[in-house]
């Protein structure tokens, strides 16, 4: 395997941008290294195979579409309650819809984990380590709401990204005169989260 760990993570994005674009049908080492502006071949010296390849966006994507440590900290600075729990879902939203490459790049890894249980294991690991770490957030910040909260969120968050994200339209309008999705967010703290 090739060492250039600049290389690497160049084309672990360029696989991340196909992904998104093609899905995972489309997801060959050519189309990486054409994405990548590289020659053919560069990828295979790169990734031992495809499931390689999937397991580092798998990685790369959890770094990208992370919370960014500094506007954690000063939103841990507000008081404890629903609105704090609003702000983060916020946060959220904000990030996947600036990096809708990635987060589309994240559905369609579900699609392929769903058709391939040796990547189904190892994505399910991660996914679930996710979720696993916003309860243990919630709870050692002193958010309102326990585990079924958090838990709910969650359902409900990965909807509404879902479909903003892929079909947008579908929420226009549906609850009239509540915004997609910032509206959305909102009704979605409110109906779900306990007031302290």
């Amino acid at each position: 395997m090739a060492g250039n760990p600049e290389r690497r993570a160049a084309l672990v994005d360029a696989g991340v941008e196909v992904l998104a674009r093609q899905g995972a049908r489309g997801l060959t080492f050519r189309a990486v290294d054409a994405e990548a502006g590289v020659p053919v071949g560069t990828a295979s010296n790169y990734f031992t195979g495809r499931d390689d390849l999937l397991r580092q966006i798998d990685t790369r994507l959890h770094a990208r579409l992370a919370p960014d440590p500094d506007v954690i900290a000063g939103l841990l600075a507000r008081p404890k309650d629903r609105s704090l729990v609003t702000a983060f879902m916020h946060d959220l939203m904000a990030r996947a819809t600036r990096d809708r490459t990635g987060y589309l790049a994240l559905l369609e890894m579900r699609l392929e984990a769903s058709r391939h249980p040796e990547l189904r294991s190892s994505f399910t690991k991660s996914v679930r380590g996710d979720l696993d770490e916003a309860i243990e957030f919630h709870r050692g910040a002193g958010l309102p709401g326990g585990d079924e909260v958090v838990t709910v969120l969650y359902l409900a968050m990965l909807g509404l990204l879902l479909e903003h994200l892929t079909l947008p339209d579908v929420l226009e309008g549906v609850l009239p005169g509540v915004g997609v999705p910032d509206g959305l967010v909102e009704r979605i703290a409110e109906t779900i989260v306990p007031e302290k």
